[in-house]
Order: structure tokens, then C-alpha cells, then sequence
């Protein structure tokens, strides 16, 4: 990273407040320690939490200004610490991570009180960009966007874990053959 980068987002925190409590609530430990050490470095003060029960406690006892949430834990859904959250602090700004972005989980998380929402992988200048950014101005487009057949691959993804693991009925879902669907999930994803 650039130091003049570096030095602007600490000016644009200050400017915000003097709250820079965040929230990082994700299952993926090797991900949350690397998010964790790159916000701190920016200037927040990094509290961090694995589950939907750990975070709604460190949201209901010390609401934060700022909170990026995974979207599936593996004890339910992050939309619950969004929730508590919400209820204790109506301010705070909020982005919602997943790996599994889609249109209508994008909506529930805007509607329950989420100020973004990012698909992973998400960066760490991504998601301070998100969580600072003013409501009314688009964020600059990505600079390493997903292709379209990983696209592709991430709703397959998405569909089959939805389905359980079953190829049959993701294959009939997604309008499919079978054998055409093992060959793409046997595949690597692509970049």
C-alpha cells in the first residue's frame, strides 16, 4: 500500500469521529486476522467475533460505529448481528460481506440496515472505501472485477450448497444437464 493512501483514509477517519470502534464478524479465522490487522492499520479499533452469537453479544453490550459482517456463519445468518446492531446503534455503518453475492440478499441486507454490501473477495480498501463513503456518490468500479465465467461458477457454487450438495436437483434448478454440471463442478474455479 501507498503511504499518500494510507495518510488519506486516516485524515477521512478523523473527519468522521472520534469512534473508530469497528466490528468484524466472519467464520473464516486466516480471513478475519488479515482484515483485522489491515483496518488497524488504517486507524480503527478492531474488535472481532467467528459466530452470529459472539457478535450479537459484542453488539448489544458495545455497539460499534462501524461493522463488516459475513453474511452465512456457520451458527446462522450475519443479517441477526445487522439486527442487534441496528436496534442498540442506528447509526452505525454497516457492510455486509458474503461469497455468495446475489441481488436479493444484497436487498434484505439494505433493508434491514446495512450501508453496503461486497462480495468477497473484498479487500481491505474496498471495505474501508464502503464503510466511509458518503451515501450519495457511487464507489469507483472495482479494479479487479470477477470475470463472467467465475461469475458463473460463484451462482453454481451458490445454487448447489443451496440444494444441499445434490447435483440432480441443482442440475433441474439451474435448467441443466446433470453430466454437464459434474463436468463444472469437478473443475477448479475460475479467475
Amino acid at each position: 500500500m501507498i503511504d499518500t493512501k494510507g495518510e488519506r483514509m486516516e485524515i477521512e477517519l478523523t473527519e468522521i469521529g472520534a469512534d473508530k470502534s469497528l466490528l468484524l464478524v466472519d467464520d473464516d479465522e486466516a480471513f478475519l486476522r488479515r482484515l483485522a490487522k489491515a483496518m488497524e492499520k488504517r486507524g480503527f479499533e478492531v474488535e472481532v467475533a467467528e459466530s452470529v452469537t459472539a457478535g450479537r453479544a459484542i453488539a448489544t453490550a458495545r455497539p460499534p460505529a462501524y461493522a463488516v459482517i459475513d453474511l452465512r456463519l456457520e451458527d446462522g445468518n450475519g443479517l441477526d448481528v445487522v439486527e442487534a446492531l441496528r436496534e442498540k446503534r442506528p447509526e452505525s455503518r454497516i457492510v455486509v460481506l458474503t461469497g455468495y453475492g446475489a441481488i436479493a440478499t444484497a436487498v434484505a441486507a439494505v433493508k434491514i440496515g446495512a450501508t453496503d454490501y461486497l462480495s468477497k473477495p473484498a479487500d481491505a480498501n474496498d471495505i474501508t472505501n464502503a464503510l466511509l463513503g458518503a451515501g450519495d456518490t457511487l464507489p469507483p468500479p472495482p479494479e479487479n472485477p470477477m470475470s463472467a465465467d467465475r461469475v458463473r461458477w460463484e451462482h453454481i457454487q451458490r445454487v448447489y450448497e443451496q440444494c444441499d450438495r445434490n447435483v440432480s436437483e441443482t442440475a433441474r434448478r439451474l435448467s441443466m444437464h446433470r453430466r454437464t454440471l459434474q463436468r463444472i463442478l469437478a473443475k477448479r474455479s475460475p479467475r
